[in-house]
Order: C-alpha cells, then sequence, then structure tokens
C-alpha cells in the first residue's frame, strides 16, 4: 500500500463507526488512483426538517474529507422517499410529509449543506428523477428482489412486529426506495449515521441484483450533544443549530466538557488527526484544556460565519465572562416609572415570569447597571439601566 492509498483509508476511517467491507473499500480507492476516475460516493438526506444542527454535519464533514480527497460526492435530497416515511429507529409508522411540506424544506436544505461540502464539485441529485418514473410496474418488479423473512430481520419491524405494534406494507417500501438510489447513481461509497445500517445495505443487495458492483457502506456515529450524554437533538435542548448566531454557537461549544471536546474534534473539526494528537499531548503535559476548547469554538463557529464573527464572538464571551457589556444587547423602552425590578426583567423578555425573577434575585443572578440586585422590592425609576441576568442575557431599559 503506498503513501496516499494509506492516506486515503485513514481519511475514510477517521471518526467513523463501521467501513463495510474495508477490503473492498481499499480496492475501489487503489482503482480511482490508478485509473485517475473519481468513486462516486452518495449521501441523502429526508427533507423533514429544514433546520440542521451540528449532529446533522457529522456525515457532511465525512464526505467534504473524500471530496477534498477528489471524489464525486453526491448530495442526494430525498423528496420522493420522504413522502413515504423512513421507519429506522422508530416504534410506530411515521407520518409522511406533504409534497409542499417537502419542497418548503429541501430550499435550506443544500444551502446550508454547503456551509460543509464544497458546493462547486457537489452533485445535487433528488430521487423522485428515478423513482417517479418507476410507476407501478417497476415498483412490483422491485419488491420482487426482496424477501418479507429478510425485511422482518430488521430490528424495528422485528421489534414492533413482536409486540404487536402495527407495520404498514408501505414502510417496507422505504429501504428498498433508498438502496434503488444506489442502482439510479452507480454508488461506490454510501454514508450514513449507524441507524441507516439496513438501508445502506439494501443498495448493496439490489445493485448486485442489478449486475453492479456493490457499494460499500461507512457508518458514523451519533454526535454526543452539549449535555455529553444524550445524542444531539432539539427535542433534548442539546443541540447547535449551524444557522444559530455567532456568539451564541460560541458560548455553546464552550460549554461542552473537556472529554467530549475531543469526540467533537474527531467528528467535526477539519484539523488533521496529527494535529489534534499534538494538541491534546500539550494539554495532556499541563496546557489549559480551555485553549483547545477556544480553538474549536472559533474554528466552528468561522465555518458556519466567517473568522471576524468568530474573533468577535470570542471577544463578546470574554466580555461577558469578566462582566462587561456586549457591543449590541437589546432596547427596550417602558413607560409609568417607578415599576418593579421583577416586572421590568419580564417585560424586557429576560425572564419568563415574575417570579423566575424573584427566585434569580434570591440567588444572586440579576445585575442593574453591574451591581447586583439583591432586593425584590426595588422599583427602577426613570431613565436608562443596563439589566444582565446571568452571564449571557443582556437588554438596556429607558423607563419613562
Amino acid at each position: 500500500m503506498n503513501d496516499e492509498l494509506s492516506y486515503a483509508l485513514a481519511v475514510s476511517l477517521r471518526g467513523c463507526e463501521e467501513l463495510l467491507p474495508e477490503a473492498e473499500w481499499l480496492k475501489k480507492l487503489a482503482r480511482a488512483q490508478q485509473s485517475g476516475q473519481p468513486l462516486r460516493i452518495k449521501l441523502g438526506l429526508d427533507p423533514t426538517a429544514p433546520d440542521l444542527h451540528f449532529g446533522h454535519t457529522v456525515v457532511l464533514n465525512k464526505m467534504r474529507q473524500l471530496q477534498d480527497l477528489g471524489h464525486q460526492v453526491i448530495f442526494l435530497i430525498g423528496d420522493f422517499t420522504s413522502m413515504i416515511g423512513d421507519p429506522s429507529g422508530r416504534n410506530s409508522t411515521r407520518p409522511p410529509l406533504t409534497r409542499e411540506q417537502i419542497e418548503a424544506n429541501a430550499k435550506t436544505y443544500f444551502a446550508q449543506a454547503s456551509l460543509v461540502l464544497d458546493p462547486d464539485k457537489t452533485e445535487i441529485r433528488y430521487n423522485s428523477e428515478w423513482s417517479d418514473p418507476l410507476g407501478a410496474r417497476g415498483m412490483i418488479e422491485l419488491s420482487a428482489k426482496y424477501t418479507v423473512a429478510r425485511m422482518m430481520e430488521r430490528d424495528d419491524f422485528h421489534k414492533r412486529f413482536h409486540s404487536g405494534q402495527s407495520i404498514s406494507v408501505h414502510e417496507f417500501l422505504y429501504p428498498l426506495m433508498q438502496g434503488y438510489d444506489s442502482v439510479a447513481l452507480r454508488s461506490d461509497l454510501e454514508l450514513g449515521g449507524t441507524d441507516q445500517k439496513f438501508n445502506l445495505l439494501m443498495g448493496r443487495h439490489l445493485q448486485q441484483e442489478y449486475g453492479q458492483e456493490p457499494q460499500c457502506i461507512l457508518t458514523m456515529p451519533l454526535l454526543e450533544g452539549l449535555d455529553g450524554v444524550d445524542k444531539m437533538s432539539k427535542s433534548k435542548n442539546n443541540y447547535i443549530g449551524i444557522t444559530e448566531d455567532a456568539n451564541t454557537m460560541f458560548a455553546k461549544t464552550l460549554s461542552i466538557s473537556d472529554e467530549l471536546m475531543w469526540r467533537w474534534y474527531t467528528l467535526l473539526s477539519f484539523r488533521s488527526m496529527a494535529e489534534i494528537d499534538a494538541l491534546k499531548a500539550e494539554v495532556q503535559a499541563g496546557r489549559n484544556p480551555k485553549d483547545a476548547k477556544v480553538a474549536l469554538a472559533k474554528e466552528l463557529t468561522a465555518r458556519f460565519h466567517n473568522a471576524a464573527a468568530a474573533d468577535a464572538a470570542e471577544q463578546d464571551f470574554v466580555n461577558r465572562s469578566k462582566g462587561g457589556i456586549p457591543d449590541e444587547i437589546p432596547e427596550v423602552s417602558l413607560s409609568g416609572a417607578p415599576l418593579g425590578i421583577a416586572a421590568v426583567l419580564k417585560a424586557a423578555g429576560l425572564v419568563p415570569s415574575t417570579s423566575e425573577a424573584g427566585r434569580l434575585i434570591d440567588g444572586g443572578g440579576v445585575r442593574a447597571d453591574g451591581a447586583v440586585v439583591s432586593d425584590r422590592a426595588l422599583k427602577l425609576e426613570a431613565g436608562s439601566v443596563v439589566l444582565q441576568v446571568g452571564k449571557r442575557k443582556f437588554a438596556r431599559v429607558t423607563l419613562s
């Protein structure tokens, strides 16, 4: 194995859960190196929600790494499969999306993915291109290429069947249609999360059925969220959205644990593993781990915004940590002075209720012009005051 091939394999394996079969992928890489013909690498995403978070970008990062090796990456929008609904990991039938929902979500998908991928070198496809023309006859012929017994080996179907939960016939079509995407695109490698393994293997099976060389599959782990426990999810509120403002993105990244930071480096950073290992060695030798975390926060913030925004976010975080006031804070005007501090905090949107304001005041979490507020009964007179709740919530309130 030459150095170029060894490097390509190392890039492929970085942070991945499984690469199957690895020996076949190595042969494909060697063939591509000898022929100069790039491999076709596919990632399919159903536009089930319009906004992506850092967890979604783990597999996009892998696509970018392979793209930088010179291979052709295909960003496949599953507009057809979205109307079926992916049953992966679910214990009930998933309601399909309407055409209107799919089109609305798909509009923002590639724009967000382009913050990770090189858009000029990315092939964008929609699986309705070949799925719609398939028709009833083609769908029946496709269904004949897989058995019900094999389909029921799938873990979520198996559990639902034995627990008496319903499985709709259309759900069997989802993995078939995802697999058929690989046939239509003549995919060499398909990427996905660990929960997609059955569907990815279906692509290998169907390519063999249609006389093609089967694709290899590469699964990426699910990224732990800010809590370091559960996978990143909006429902768990442990996520960082890639369209969040720079200050929030930077601060949230700094909030993760030192241990989780290294996993994020492997899965999210574009730094080489050699650079990451060197940084880790410095920390183990006594360097403050916060330095490494700041570097990660700046890299990610710059990727989804720009370098200037990342620098400004770092300065904003420093100002907040020192009790300073950020350059830009909400301006609120209220009439009826004097007003009770709890009511002002609620009206300024800094707390959800006056009772929560009282609780925070008792805990020393409220400041007025930098001074800690300790009296719930405090009334603010006419004039301007900067109110702060915790380390990150500010508002400049003008009372009249």
